[in-house]
């Protein structure tokens, strides 16, 4: 899959020195290094792309001891806070790769390995001219659903409508993909979706699931 245009810039934000720490100190041992080694887990893997600040991968991942996240971000402030608050919770079963999420589902994620694939409020890059940089294109509909299981789920949001309208148009011309009608798991709403709504953004979730056979060919 050639995608020469990233989605993301890496802004140069604050990193505090309790985040910074966290990447020296914590990122050895709770993240993954990229590689072009698969991850294998015994027990149902969730694959999370841009986990932010980590406030919503970690209520996730408290809620299910039993499912193996890993939480996908490039950005250290974020992956600097969440790895510590990975350490402060003790959990097991959530790990960080601080690298390009295209690049891990392409390299590190195995076809059919996924029971789901969380994409929570992507950058909308709302100006015409940058449009071409959004995440949710056709050819990552197509890698995103190969890489989840039979009936894995596809969960999607943002809370700007048009970006809402593209990403469903995208999923839905997907042939591996159907609307589905509940997520893996609920979504906490987190403090930035709680400042969305009393500015009056709508949120928009879009759940989508892995069908059961493969459809005949475009």
């Amino acid at each position: 899959m050639n995608r020469p245009i990233r989605s993301y810039v890496l802004r140069q934000g604050r990193t505090t020195p309790a985040q910074k720490r966290a990447l020296e100190q914590l990122l050895p041992k709770y993240g993954i290094p990229f590689s072009e080694q698969k991850i294998v887990s015994s027990r149902k893997l969730v694959l999370e792309i841009g986990s932010g600040m980590g406030e919503t991968t970690i209520e996730i991942a408290k809620a299910h001891p039993d499912v193996d996240f890993v939480a996908v971000e490039v950005h250290g402030p974020g992956v600097g806070s969440l790895l510590n608050r990975i350490h402060s919770e003790q959990l097991k079963n959530l790990r960080v790769i601080r690298h390009d999420a295209v690049d891990v589902l392409e390299h590190m994620i195995a076809d059919g390995s996924l029971a789901a694939i969380h994409l929570f409020f992507p950058d909308p890059w709302p100006k015409k001219r940058h449009h071409k940089r959004r995440m949710v294109q056709p050819a990552f509909a197509a890698l995103a659903a190969a890489k989840l299981g039979e009936g894995g789920i596809l969960h999607a949001a943002t809370d700007w409508p048009e970006y809402a309208e593209h990403m469903n148009e995208v999923f839905s011309r997907e042939p591996l993909l159907e609307p589905a009608a509940a997520g893996f798991t609920a979504r906490p709403v987190t403090k930035f979706e709680s400042r969305g709504r009393r500015l009056g953004h709508p949120v928009r979730d879009l759940l989508f699931r892995r069908r059961g056979k493969t459809p005949a060919a475009r």
